[in-house]
C-alpha cells in the first residue's frame, strides 16, 4: 500500500522534541484493517517515506484520539528538505510487508 498526501509538519508539545506529520484520517481504518495481524510496540506499522528527495524507513503510530496515524520526521530529514514547523509538504508513504 503506497500513500501520497500533503500535510504539516507539527511539534510534540510533551517531553522531547519530537516532530510529526499526521496522515490524513480516511486512512486511519485501512491502515489499522490491513495492520491487524500481530501488533508490534504501540500498534507500529514499518513504513519507508519519502518526503522530497529524502527517504528513510520508519515506524508510523496509531493515535486513537485524532483517528490518524503520526510519521515522526527526524532531524535529518527537516535539515535535508528545510522543512521547519507548520510547513506543509509532499508526504509519501509505503507500508512494508508485515
Amino acid at each position: 500500500m503506497e500513500l501520497t498526501f500533503k500535510a504539516e509538519l507539527w511539534e510534540w508539545q510533551g517531553q522531547g522534541a519530537w516532530c510529526f506529520i499526521s496522515l490524513p484520517k480516511k486512512y486511519y481504518e485501512e491502515i489499522r484493517l490491513i495492520n491487524a495481524a500481530p501488533k508490534r510496540g504501540f500498534g507500529s506499522v514499518r513504513v519507508e517515506a519519502t518526503i522530497g528527495k529524502t527517504a528513510w524507513r520508519t515506524s508510523i503510530f496509531p493515535d486513537s484520539k485524532s483517528r490518524s496515524y503520526l510519521l515522526p520526521v527526524k532531524k535529518d530529514v527537516r535539515k535535508n528538505e528545510d522543512l521547519q514547523i507548520g510547513n506543509t509538504t509532499s508526504v509519501k508513504v509505503r507500508l512494508l510487508e508485515v
